[in-house]
């Protein structure tokens, strides 16, 4: 039996955490492959293409999207995201595990795909905190914080979709918990047959 990979969603509002903690996890075990969407909003600072998002137009986008190259894509705040499904599935056959950061939309249509995935939503502890996050980036006016704080609340409405949910309140124990949830499926039985085909075979007799 050959290892293949598991598929991850890992979806937040904006502000919760997400990408802080996905890279905090990816660090401590780099076996773990965080697929890179592309997009077409604009790249900001500390960003670099090909390793947060693949920058691209929205023409580049638009024919991406006509040749059926996307797993998942959505429209957020007047601009796109989407996976390749091409990179993702790639990555899986080869045996690695993939982390999809996406919204609840992309997880829903990944999960009509993919219905093995696991999901996990990340949620911030109140509304209040995430007010103060959403302010403490510095880059937004009072008006597009407000914009971002109704999408976000419209968008926590969905945690019921979900495998597993994570209250980001400590940093470290939100990273401890998603920490457990990959391991845990990395110590189930049909993945270590995959991992361990011949021993196991040989146990079983």
């Amino acid at each position: 039996m050959t290892a293949h990979g598991t598929l991850f969603i890992v979806s937040a509002p904006s502000g919760a955490g997400k990408t802080s903690l996905v890279e905090a996890l990816t660090e401590k075990a780099p076996a773990l492959a965080v697929s890179v969407s592309h997009t077409t909003r604009a790249m900001r600072p500390g960003e670099a293409d090909g390793v947060h998002y693949h920058f691209i137009s929205r023409e580049a986008f638009q024919q991406m999207l006509q040749e059926g190259a996307f797993l998942e894509h959505a429209e957020v705040f007047g601009n796109f995201y989407g996976t390749s499904e091409a990179a993702v599935r790639s990555q899986l056959e080869a045996g690695k595990d993939v982390i999809l950061e996406i919204d609840w939309q992309g997880a829903r249509q990944v999960r009509t795909r993919f219905p093995a995935a696991l999901s996990i939503f990340i949620l911030p502890p109140n509304p209040e905190e995430l007010r103060r996050r959403l302010q403490g980036r510095g880059q937004d006016s009072e008006a597009v914080i407000n914009d971002r704080m109704a999408q976000a609340t419209a968008e926590m409405g969905h945690f019921g979709e979900f495998d597993y949910l994570i209250f980001n309140d400590d940093f470290g124990l939100a990273l401890a918990q998603l920490e457990a949830v990959f391991i845990a499926r990395s110590l189930r039985l049909d993945v270590q047959r995959g991992r361990h085909a011949d021993w196991l075979t040989a146990l079983a007799g």
